[in-house]
């Protein structure tokens, strides 16, 4: 989850073509079946980082049979302290109770139990792994695989690496 405010502006759905051109830079999206489209940027301080207190990015366990959270970690670090970094990839799990996520903004693949949220694992990918992991099996082994390319807007480190790791 990200806990970062946005600055939200609707736009006409007629418009939202000419929007792009002129925003180009920036996230203007159309909304299908709506009559508005949007315009969407974080709402950030004169220093450039979020107007909300951190964490900004939390990775959480929800039960799905109570609806209710059962862990909470702050999830991405800079200069060494655990603030929660701001995420733009989500999470895959394993069937053996595993939890991979990259999308941080430091670059780092992680791996959660998945019943308590400890920290299993970690690895600092060759460049901005913005994406969501995925999985798969290959001769009877479990493989997990991350593109890290970087993502210019969230100003991620970038580059054009797949990495995959084997499971243990």
């Amino acid at each position: 989850m990200n806990n970062v405010a946005h600055h939200i502006r609707l736009i006409p759905a007629e418009e939202v073509g000419e929007a792009r051109k002129v925003f180009h830079d920036q996230e203007v999206s159309p909304q299908a079946g709506a009559p508005f489209g949007m315009k969407r940027e974080l709402l950030l301080s004169p220093l450039g980082i979020p107007c909300t207190p951190p964490p900004w990015g939390v990775l959480a366990a929800v039960d799905l049979a109570s609806g209710e959270i059962v862990w909470r970690k702050p999830l991405g670090e800079t200069e060494g302290v655990t603030l929660g970094l701001p995420s733009l990839g989500g999470p895959i799990v394993t069937a053996g109770g595993l939890v991979f996520i990259g999308g941080t903004m430091d670059d780092m693949l992680r791996a959660f139990d998945v019943a308590m949220g400890e920290l299993l694992w970690q690895w600092q990918l060759p460049a901005a792994g913005q994406t969501t992991p995925m999985t798969y099996v290959r001769e009877g082994r479990q493989y997990v695989v991350i593109q890290a390319g970087g993502n210019a807007t969230a100003q991620g480190r970038p580059g054009d690496a797949v990495v995959a790791f084997g499971v243990e």
